[in-house]
């Protein structure tokens, strides 16, 4: 069952365990490690290249260019190329990518909000886990 959303429909979440689904590799590209960190940050402002990868931090050239360039051709973030010397390009989110990132932003908060829970759950994984390796 598809569920309205504006300017389309939404997949059942059915459709999305089918391998070939293309808003499987959508989602994928949105919740991505860095494609999270880099619509968070571009939903705050415009960022050139280099200021980006400091704002994010712990990202190789390569892969933020892999991410951008990927979140470039989905339709959620604008290269602006100015023909100037040195060369700038600006980096920005488009009205597709800013809805991106609120709902990337809404599940962020939400595991902030949860982390104490997730931590118990992790601790009492771990030790039920030794627990059974030792006896």
């Amino acid at each position: 069952m598809a569920v309205s959303i504006p300017g389309g429909t939404q997949p059942a979440a059915e459709d999305l365990r089918e391998a070939m689904c293309p808003h499987r590799l959508v989602l994928e590209h949105v919740t991505s490690r860095w494609g999270v960190l880099v619509l968070l940050a571009l939903s705050e402002r415009s960022f050139r290249f280099s200021e980006l990868r400091r704002h994010v931090g712990r990202v190789s050239e390569k892969m933020l260019t892999q991410t951008l360039q990927t979140l470039e051709r989905d339709g959620f973030v604008h290269r602006d190329a100015k023909p100037v010397i040195p060369p700038r390009v600006d980096y920005s989110l488009t009205p597709m990518g800013r809805e991106a990132a609120e709902r990337v932003r809404a599940l962020a908060e939400w595991t902030g909000v949860r982390m104490d829970q997730v931590e118990q759950a992790r601790a009492a994984y771990d030790e039920a886990r030794s627990r059974s390796r030792a006896g």
